[in-house]
């Protein structure tokens, strides 16, 4: 089930599974990476677990703790519902239907980059 929690944090999904806040044990901790004396001595990393299921979700990415809290909470929700759901659930079918768009994507363009190679050998057969 882990590569399933590797495709939350998806935006549209609406038919998730509610998260109780019973269920859930919050933390606050400083955050790591760049940012020199603002990350070193303010405790704005949320670190929010899922006590049923054990996910445990980290969210530093911005200076505001309300912002990281809320994000927290929607990161694990989509994290939760994919864990109980699989491949039922609405992110997961997301995650499929993007990376299908991706793969068609990248066919029409080497399609085109073909198109646009023969186009210069005809132009190149014209010029001799």
């Amino acid at each position: 089930s882990v590569p399933l929690l590797q495709a939350a944090r998806k935006r549209n999904s609406l038919n998730l599974l509610e998260l109780s806040e019973a269920d859930l044990e919050e933390q606050f901790v400083r955050g790591d990476g760049p940012g020199g004396q603002a990350t070193n001595k303010t405790n704005n990393c949320v670190v929010l677990k899922h006590i049923p299921s054990g996910i445990v979700v980290k969210c530093h990415q911005t200076r505001s703790v309300e912002k990281n809290r809320k994000i927290a909470r929607e990161i694990l929700q989509e994290k939760v519902d994919l864990f109980y759901k699989g491949e039922d659930s609405d992110v997961f079918k997301e995650k499929k239907a993007s990376e299908k768009q991706k793969q068609e994507k990248k066919r029409r363009a080497k399609e085109n980059l073909e198109r646009k190679k023969l186009f210069k050998e005809m132009q190149q057969l014209d010029k001799e």
